[in-house]
């Protein structure tokens, strides 16, 4: 196997481990991720996992229409939660899926890109989840290095998916420095 889809499943545990501890008080929690609580954030992570399937068997965003988007979770988030990362993950298994061209919203990249940015997003997000239901935040050493690693790689421009980085001594660790580039505060 592959060991960037070692780091994926990795990821995958990080924010299923995350999801599982949600109390039911705290879906309307706020998170770091300032426009959404708790829900929404694994709604969107959720919704990810959702497209995955659809976009490895080459689909395209255009041609999904609306079924990815709104409110995912339903009445059951955590149980909707565990079939989209078991199908997603199972998609990601199959031969040949980081060759493959896979149509995103801002153009075709190798399936091996689009890997990268949703074991990046889970990662992130694990710890923005741990943040907003107070579990625990340190994340897998191995994986923060690699995903920090391919993150410093990165052009993402002027874009508004995060705010701007924030500064940290040069005794932070890796962790620390992940989330700094985000915008986040460790």
């Amino acid at each position: 196997m592959s060991p960037l889809l070692d780091l994926h499943g990795q990821a995958v545990s990080e924010f299923d481990q995350r999801v599982r501890a949600i109390q039911a008080t705290q879906w309307a929690d706020p998170t770091p991720c300032t426009d959404w609580d708790v829900h929404d954030l694994v709604n969107h992570i959720t919704g990810e996992q959702l497209w995955v399937p659809y976009l490895l068997a080459g689909g395209d965003t255009a041609g999904a229409g609306d079924r990815f988007e709104g409110d995912m979770l339903g009445d059951e988030p955590v149980a909707t939660w565990e079939v989209a990362s078991r199908e997603a993950r199972a998609n990601w298994l199959q031969p040949g899926t980081l060759d493959r061209t896979v149509h995103l919203s801002f153009g075709d990249v190798p399936g091996e890109v689009y890997l990268w940015q949703m074991t990046f997003d889970l990662t992130v997000h694990a710890w923005d989840l741990a943040r907003a239901i107070g579990a625990e935040e340190k994340l897998d050493p191995g994986l923060v290095e690699a995903v920090l690693d391919w993150t410093r790689r990165q052009d993402f421009g002027a874009t508004s998916m995060f705010a701007a980085p924030v500064p940290v001594g040069e005794d932070a660790d890796a962790q620390t420095r992940l989330l700094a580039l985000t915008g986040r505060r460790a």
